[in-house]
């Protein structure tokens, strides 16, 4: 269960109004009603100017070009940069604008350059094009009844895949022949080269491609999901006259979950082999990709408990398959997308057996040779290798007390000794290593600085920044600041927070004051980072008009390491109610904040626990929001929930013991529930069986429901 991206904005805008409006109510009349010009409105915050920075980066294959998303002052467009030259230029118009000399799409989903680099594969509106970079020229390859999904050129550019109708498909580009390599593809029952929901949620973080070409362009490794099974929720559509259903494939906790295999297929002759990933077919294919040499395909085995982690080398050609590696747990392994091969077949790998994620080199059959991050340090993620210099980039945070606060990028070389940092430690970093490992996309930015995103070579000053922008009409210089610190917490540990107060602080004055959390194990929303997040700047608008803002996060949080991570094992709950009922008596003992009037939201995980600690604590808050709350673990799906909890049948009572939904009777202050009748994440049902113990409690409370609304 992740946080919802930020989209659908008439709906963000809806629940943000309402939960100011029910936080309000805590807040008395010493608070200002009226904000001076230069502060934070609702028009800034949900205007259309919602980035600072290009999106969707992507390199060329030669690591000299990239291209990227950008909404300047003629417009939303696609843009190509000189790496070396910081040339730049606009290929494309995206959106609802005034007619120019350029092409247009009235939207970008994706964009792929192709292997020499002279053209890209746009996908919009479900369907193909080729963007000629030369002549500007735009080609349309697809104009079927049917959405093409997750193309990809092969490597050597003569073909595209892609999925259409649930089916893995081939498109020539020399001969403009379409060629379906699989037939057995059906909605809700049969998937082809995509994910099904719940890998596409809780498996490869809401990425659909579930196809991967061979080196020699000559054959595709792609998933098969059988769904027919999984038993199907039904998502309501109430707005017609007689409402609609669709039904969605959902495997709620301790259900049947589909039915995954991996299979190679030959584009001449359209066979399939099968790769042989053991009997267990209740397991989950976590991960896929080719090997160097293009003979053997690497999948991650993972069992449904979750504590058995395999790394397994294929036969292309004969379905066999051999474990190179794994990984055990006493509670879970948490997965990666860092497994990177060696063109000489040795591969780099995570592991957090000593509680800390720490990257090492393996040879090619699995041994492990050495460690290659430094001992205090945790991996985040391993962003690419750099073949003619002998290293790898990597992001990775101290361990430190507050060490998660930050992200800083390291370059190690394979070979052992000491790992550079390539940014401050003080920042929070994140890189893109081009295909040619020479050049990366570095981004460095803190709370109360939108910092920068520049192309960077490796050892070498030469230095390109992208365009970044502020959000009209803000005075930056004038905002709230973010104070980071830690406050006393269970059993003498000490718990990272932020602090956010009015510019004109008076100590004198008592003031109210709002929590947000999150909660769920390894996450993290005390951050150092720059945001233009609607969250993130409502905080800010709402210490511009008098509260204060506080984030605390609990031990079972980033800050505390898998250790921690493991505190929230068969039990979800008490660990982060600890963790916010510490920040009420840290609030409390500044001296400025009134403990009567503080109110505690969140959305999705942080919805949920908005109810547990609010229920379990009653008069603590006086008032809670719980944006799209999971009220019951049964209600949510099978990879996330048992991850965590285990299966039901396995830990009933923690399963009851976490549920907002056995506590109904305890509420005593004001809440207000918000859910989307379209939220096929956390589904509306949550929502509607809280309210029925609430109201079978005799408790009053508030709820907004939107409909169509999804999880965002």
């Amino acid at each position: 269960m992740r946080e919802a991206p930020t989209n659908h904005a008439h709906t963000r805008r809806l629940a943000t109004v309402i939960a100011l409006s029910t936080l309000i109510a805590l807040a008395g009349s010493s608070v200002a009603t009226a904000a001076p010009a230069r502060d934070l409105t609702f028009d800034i915050i949900f205007g259309e100017a919602t980035s600072t920075s290009p999106t969707e980066i992507t390199w060329s294959p030669k690591g000299d070009q990239l291209t990227y998303v950008w909404e300047d002052g003629d417009g939303k467009a696609l843009w190509q940069l000189d790496a070396e030259s910081g040339d730049r230029r606009r290929l494309l118009t995206i959106g609802d604008q005034e007619s120019t000399e350029l092409p247009k799409l009235e939207e970008l989903t994706r964009h792929q350059w192709s292997p020499d680099g002279t053209r890209l594969l746009l996908e919009s509106e479900g369907d193909l094009y080729l963007l000629t970079l030369s002549t500007s020229k735009v080609d349309r390859l697809t104009e079927s009844a049917f959405e093409e999904r997750v193309a990809s050129f092969s490597p050597d550019g003569s073909r595209i895949a892609f999925v259409r109708d649930w089916n893995l498909w081939v498109h020539e580009l020399g001969t403009g022949r379409e060629l379906a390599l699989t037939e057995d593809g059906k909605e809700n029952e049969i998937i082809n080269g995509v994910t099904d929901w719940v890998y596409w949620e809780e498996i490869w973080g809401r990425t659909s491609n579930g196809l991967w070409w061979s080196p020699d362009s000559d054959r595709i490794a792609f998933y098969r999901f059988d769904d027919r099974d999984v038993p199907t929720y039904p998502m309501v559509d109430f707005m017609p006259n007689y409402p609609e259903i669709e039904w969605q494939r959902y495997p709620k906790a301790g259900e049947t979950n589909p039915t995954v295999k991996v299979g190679v297929v030959a584009i001449e002759s359209g066979d399939t082999i099968w790769m042989d990933t053991g009997e267990d077919p209740d397991i989950y294919l976590v991960r896929v990709g080719w090997q160097p040499g293009g003979e053997r395909v690497a999948i991650q085995r993972l069992n449904r408990e979750q504590d058995h982690l395999e790394l397994l080398s294929c036969d292309a050609g004969a379905g066999s398959c051999s474990r190179l590696v794994e990984e055990r747990a006493a509670t879970w392994v948490n997965v990666t997308s860092d497994l990177t091969f060696l063109e000489d077949g040795r591969f780099l790998w995570t592991s957090e057996a000593s509680g800390w994620r720490r990257l090492a080199l393996h040879d090619a059959s699995g041994e492990w040779l050495r460690e290659l991050s430094p001992e205090r340090w945790n991996v985040t993620s391993v962003d690419g290798v750099a073949p003619d210099r002998g290293s790898v980039v990597f992001t990775a945070h101290s361990s430190d007390t507050l060490g998660a606060l930050h992200r800083t990028v390291f370059e190690q070389p394979l070979a052992g000794g000491g790992a550079t940092a390539l940014t401050p430690e003080n920042a929070w970093s994140g890189a893109q290593i081009s295909p040619t490992g020479d050049r990366y996309v570095l981004s460095q930015s803190r709370a109360d600085s939108p910092g920068t995103v520049e192309v960077r070579t490796l050892g070498s000053d030469i230095r390109v920044e992208l365009p970044t922008a502020e959000r009209p009409g803000v005075d930056l210089d004038r905002l709230p600041r973010r104070r980071f610190l830690t406050i006393p917490g269970p059993d003498g540990s000490k718990l990272p927070a932020m602090l956010m107060t009015p510019p004109d602080l008076d100590p004198e004055r008592s003031y109210p004051a709002i929590m947000y959390h999150y909660g769920g194990p390894n996450s993290q929303v005390v951050a150092d980072r720059w945001s233009w997040r609607e969250r993130e700047l409502w905080h800010t608008m709402m210490a511009q008009r008098g509260y204060v803002i506080l984030h605390v996060d609990n031990r079972a949080s980033n800050y505390f390491g898998k250790h921690g991570h493991d505190r929230a094992h068969r039990r979800f709950g008490p660990e982060n109610l600890a963790a916010q009922r510490a920040g009420v008596g840290y609030l409390g003992s500044l001296g400025y904040v009134d403990v009567g009037r503080v109110g505690l939201w969140g959305g999705s995980g942080g919805g949920y626990h908005t109810l547990y600690a609010l229920l379990n604590s009653p008069g603590t808050w006086r008032a809670g929001v719980a944006f799209a709350p999971v009220t019951d673990f049964r209600f949510y799906d099978t990879i996330w929930t048992e991850r965590y909890l285990d299966h039901p049948a396995d830990n009933p009572d923690g399963y009851h013991d976490s549920a907002p939904t056995n506590y109904a009777d305890n509420l005593a202050d004001s809440l207000l529930i918000v859910h989307g009748t379209a939220d096929d994440n956390v589904h509306p049902q949550n929502t509607l069986v809280m309210a029925q113990k609430l109201i079978a409690a005799g408790k009053q409370f508030e709820m907004a429901i939107h409909p169509r609304q999804k999880h965002g």
